[in-house]
């Protein structure tokens, strides 16, 4: 059981680490209430465990080569909101974050489409671990979210670091 909590949060870091810079965006936007960010964040990364699982159960079948085709799309998401950014002639430091679940859906969009890794790794590892394995491993990266989470929020929030990432986050992201 060590081991597999050991492989698990290995896993995690390395296929995550990147989340936190784009967690740090999303927490800095302005147009973002937290809470879209955390189910944002929840609903892409259960996407992306769930076709990693359903991806292990025909390997056979699906090509890899394919999966990595998906890491262009946090490119094309990025340009597309780099040029919203710059066609806006409005001040984003009145605008008033929106409530509703389209920022949800973003967010989630922008994890799955960053996720190609993550789908890359735990494939091969759910396709050869057992039943127990995997819900020890699932597990494992739920905590790893909300940690990821918990320090995304805590940094954006930081009296002395919150505010340049507040200034420039919506750029990071």
């Amino acid at each position: 059981m060590l081991s597999t909590v050991g492989v698990a949060t290995t896993m995690f870091a390395a296929s995550n680490i990147d989340d936190i810079f784009v967690l740090l965006g999303f927490f800095g936007d302005r147009k973002l209430h937290a809470y879209q960010v955390v189910l944002g964040q929840c609903l892409g990364f259960t996407a992306l465990v769930l076709a990693s699982l359903i991806a292990s159960l025909v390997s056979l079948v699906f090509a890899p080569a394919y999966v990595g085709l998906l890491g262009f799309l946090p490119i094309l998401i990025g340009l597309k909101r780099l040029h919203d950014l710059l066609r806006s002639a409005r001040d984003d430091e009145t605008e008033v974050p929106k409530a509703g679940l389209g920022n949800v859906f973003s967010v989630a969009a922008v994890t799955i489409a960053n996720g190609s890794d993550n789908i890359g790794i735990y494939t091969p590892v759910f396709a050869t671990s057992t039943g127990a394995e995997i819900g020890i491993t699932i597990a494992v990266f739920a905590i790893g979210v909300a940690v990821w989470l918990l320090f995304s929020h805590w940094l954006v929030n930081h009296p002395s670091l919150g505010a340049p990432i507040r200034r420039y986050g919506h750029w990071m992201v």
